[in-house]
């Protein structure tokens, strides 16, 4: 295998730990945050394979600590609708043209980043109707982006979800998701030999990162944090539709 360009060895690793730490802290935020920022350095059906099999250990791990605090009365019904929505993103992925799912990773993560900043993502309260609209969407923007742990996160606290519930439910539902997805990109030949030995080298990463994150003790609140998320999600976003209208 070609030794990757020197920006990647650079880069990759400064990312992945920078997205595993927010991870170990609370509890997403790995996806939303390393996709984007590794999209400019590698095509998208490089990247997901490679943070999906990351995220898919590293939920292995904060699932099995915190699994006392799952919701399992949310958790349940939307497993199936995130299953069915995730074959239609893997076949989007496959199909659409790249500067379109770079721009399309672009509005959707900048989008998000400004409700972080605002702290608008968890004022509103849904029925269980919602289950089917949210899961199909977030199952195709799993597999389009690798990007759905935000939207887990709107409708959990949607539905009633405390912190607690909510840090302990998105490991479980990245379980899930995790391996639906790398059965499904195996499927299509996305593990490529390449994507492998990436998410190798990246697992010692990863897992430093997780564990940073679990004995960080940031003078940060949860809302402060959240907001710095925001604005990293909004320079992420914009600087990803530039370069998708420059394709």
């Amino acid at each position: 295998m070609p030794m990757p360009p020197l920006e990647v060895l650079i880069f990759a690793p400064l990312i992945v730990i920078t997205a595993y730490v927010i991870f170990g802290i609370s509890g997403f935020g790995s996806t939303v945050i390393a996709v984007p920022l590794l999209a400019h350095f590698m095509p998208l059906t490089v990247v997901i394979p490679i943070i999906v099999a990351l995220d898919c250990v590293g939920a292995i791990g904060m699932g099995v600590r915190l699994r006392a605090d799952v919701y399992k009365a949310e958790l349940v019904p939307l497993l199936p609708f995130l299953m069915l929505g995730m074959l239609v993103g893997a076949y989007l992925l496959l199909e659409l043209p790249g500067e379109i799912l770079l721009g399309g990773l672009g509005v959707f993560v900048a989008a998000y980043g400004v409700l972080y900043i605002t702290g608008k993502q968890g004022g509103l309260r849904v029925g269980r109707w919602a289950v089917v609209p949210v899961g199909l969407f977030a199952g195709t923007t799993s597999s389009m982006f690798g990007v759905g742990g935000p939207i887990y996160v709107m409708y959990l606290t949607a539905r009633g979800a405390t912190p607690e519930h909510i840090r302990a439910t998105l490991p479980v539902i990245f379980i899930f998701t995790t391996i639906a997805r790398i059965a499904i990109f195996a499927v299509a030949g996305l593990f490529t030999r390449e994507v492998i030995y990436m998410a190798l080298a990246l697992l010692p990463i990863m897992a430093f990162g997780m564990w940073s994150g679990h004995h960080l003790h940031l003078n940060l609140t949860r809302e402060q944090l959240t907001r710095i998320v925001g604005v990293l999600l909004v320079v992420s976003g914009g600087s990803l539709m530039v370069r998708a209208m420059g394709s």
